[in-house]
């Protein structure tokens, strides 16, 4: 069998390599002329951990990010509202990890080019079209670069190619009116130095940072700012567009706290980039016949509870799982399609309703000003609605995964 892989994003690079591992040959065509570190951070979950290292980059995954011990909750006045561990404080047998999503990108590059040979990934060439007939697939690349695959993946992200051949008319990405900045900042560690830090709430003006890597005892911080715009329209969902400082520091101006300096923060960024946050409605199939979708073209989501990348990858993994132990390629795409799809538009369809941001928006209407004690602003059961939101889209089965026997042979 021989599966072409279009895009060489993180869920396109971890299907050539499980690919590879289940003795099932890959190629993987990407659309950017030359692949390189770029992006921001991101944070994968142990379940997305488990795979990386039972593919054999657990150590390099350990030398690079940061092993979050924390998710924490604040008021925009940077008071405590709710915290919880993370990764293996959790329970979990693996860590979750904040890492820069290039790095990242470029362990897995590098992985397949030594596992799987340099001409295993085309950069240069995005898939243009293709056709499929019972007995393959044939897919036409830029520069009339044709090939021949038992198997088509379309991992070509949000505006995906494939997926547009498979659903032909489907609108746009759909805007929730919150626009993203984000940045990476070398700067001191905070509270733990493994602490995931979320500030305010999607009503108004939200801040996430977390620290991605360490570099001599300071550390590099990923920051993303959130901001409702009542107006506008999103402008094109471009994970490389440019934004600017002065179009988010109003926004976080004053937020001050005694662990952290926003507009201090913001301010010492190099570049800012600036995103829509949209997804799409879930799609009532991801495979038909021999051609299939993964990762952000199959079930792009809003960045709530860790779960873009991880998802991917796990896509990935089940994949190549599919693949492997079925008697044709179109039976093995079904099994996948069975296996992932409707789990995790689930998840998709619970960030979209972002349970624990109606939790956080009461504090900032009863506590406009900040509060002293947060139990005199929230109730035992509130507080709890946070952590039961979190468990809807990501943290539900420590015990399951620890349990559940590989995808891929390892442990």
């Amino acid at each position: 069998m021989r599966v072409l892989i279009a895009g060489a994003g993180i869920g396109g690079l971890t299907a050539a390599l499980s690919l590879h591992a289940a003795g099932i040959e890959a190629l993987v065509a990407e659309s950017a002329a030359k692949l390189a570190p770029s992006g921001v951070g991101i944070n994968l979950l142990p379940h997305a951990v488990r795979e990386l290292t039972e593919l054999g980059l657990g150590d390099e995954l350990a030398a690079t990010a940061i092993p979050t011990g924390e998710m924490v909750h604040f008021d925009r006045h940077g008071g405590r509202i709710w915290g919880e561990p993370r990764g293996t404080r959790l329970g979990y047998r693996w860590p979750q990890y904040s890492v820069h999503r290039g790095e990242l990108q470029m362990i897995l590059l590098a992985a397949v080019r030594s596992r799987l040979g340099d001409g295993a990934v085309r950069e240069g060439t995005p898939l243009e079209s293709f056709d499929e007939s019972p007995t393959g697939v044939r897919a036409r690349l830029r520069g009339d670069d044709t090939v021949t695959a038992d198997v088509l993946v379309g991992a070509d992200g949000l505006h995906s190619r494939v997926r547009a051949r498979l659903h032909p008319g489907e609108p746009p990405p759909l805007w929730n009116g919150i626009r993203m900045w984000r940045g990476l900042t070398e700067a001191e560690p905070f509270l733990t130095g493994r602490t995931l830090a979320v500030a305010g709430s999607n009503s108004r003006a939200k801040f996430v940072v977390y620290p991605v890597s360490e570099r001599n005892g300071r550390a590099l911080l990923n920051w993303v700012a959130e901001v409702r715009l009542p107006d506008g329209s999103p402008g094109p969902a471009d994970w490389d567009r440019t934004g600017n400082l002065g179009e988010v520091l109003p926004h976080f101006a004053d937020w001050r706290f005694d662990w952290l300096d926003v507009p201090a923060l913001l301010k010492s960024t190099g570049q800012i980039l600036q995103y829509p946050m949209v997804d799409r409605d879930p799609l009532p199939f991801w495979s038909r016949g021999r051609v299939t979708l993964l990762g952000d073209a199959a079930h792009p989501m809003y960045p709530i509870g860790s779960n873009g990348g991880s998802q991917a990858i796990l896509d990935a993994r089940v994949l190549a799982y599919e693949l492997a132990r079925a008697a044709s390629p179109a039976e093995g795409l079904a099994a996948y399609d069975r296996a992932r799809r409707e789990t995790v538009n689930a998840i998709v369809l619970a960030n979209r309703r972002m349970p624990a941001d109606r939790v956080l928006h009461m504090v900032g209407e009863r506590a406009p000003h900040g509060f002293a004690r947060i139990e005199d602003v929230l109730t035992a059961e509130e507080l709890a609605a946070i952590t039961g939101a979190y468990r809807q889209t990501s943290f539900a089965d420590a015990e399951a995964l620890n349990a559940r026997p590989s995808w891929g042979g390892g442990s």
